[in-house]
């Protein structure tokens, strides 16, 4: 039940449903969801952990409000992460996966699916390629880490959803990847995903900035 609340509640954040800055209480919150009050508070404390939610004294929660300052944070982390983890991850991909992986990216630029559309097989792809390499902890750190970032995510690049261009731009930049790690070169699949890390964070930016803090 706590597993269920959880999840029902973390789709309901990231997709706005529960607004960021919002404050509800649990008894709203168990009310919508028909079930008591126990769950609500496991999930909440759950949630507090991935960042999504700050509860309040007594019983109440307040969405985690969307902060530029945060995304840059989120983004810094991963930059610290992912590199390394490419560096070996490069060399221990099959080019069975690589292709599956190559084939999945150029589907990112169907301009049919907005970001809301691929977002779960965008999520997919970045962690098979580090998968040969991660640790347990790695996905641990790396899902909290992409979970605080998905509301940015969804909403940054989905404004950006009705230009074709940026479609093209999305299938060619993870297209880019699949080619830097099929070169078994640790330091060009590093600097790919640095590159590929820090183009997102400036557009995300971008696209957010206009009414962000």
């Amino acid at each position: 039940m706590v597993e269920q609340v959880t999840d029902e509640l973390r789709r309901s954040i990231l997709s706005g449903a529960l607004a960021p800055g919002q404050e509800y209480s649990l008894r709203e919150l168990a009310g919508s969801l028909e079930v008591s009050f126990i769950p609500v508070r496991e999930a909440l404390r759950s949630l507090e952990g991935e960042g999504l939610v700050h509860n309040r004294p007594g019983r109440s929660v307040m969405v985690t409000p969307l902060d530029l300052t945060d995304l840059r944070g989120i983004y810094r982390l991963r930059r610290t992460i992912e590199p390394g983890l490419a560096r070996q991850s490069c060399t221990e991909l099959t080019d069975q996966t690589l292709d599956a992986l190559d084939a999945k990216a150029a589907g990112f630029g169907d301009e049919a699916h907005g970001m809301a559309d691929i977002y779960e097989d965008h999520h997919a792809f970045h962690l098979a390629l580090l998968a040969p390499a991660a640790t347990a902890w790695d996905i641990r750190v790396l899902t909290t880490l992409w979970r605080a970032g998905e509301r940015y995510v969804r909403i940054g690049f989905g404004r950006l959803d009705p230009d074709p261009a940026e479609h093209r731009r999305r299938g060619q930049a993870h297209t880019d990847l699949v080619a830097a790690f099929r070169t078994r070169d640790p330091e060009t699949a590093a600097a790919a995903i640095e590159h590929h890390l820090t183009s997102n964070e400036r557009i995300a930016l971008g696209a957010l900035a206009s009414d962000m803090p």
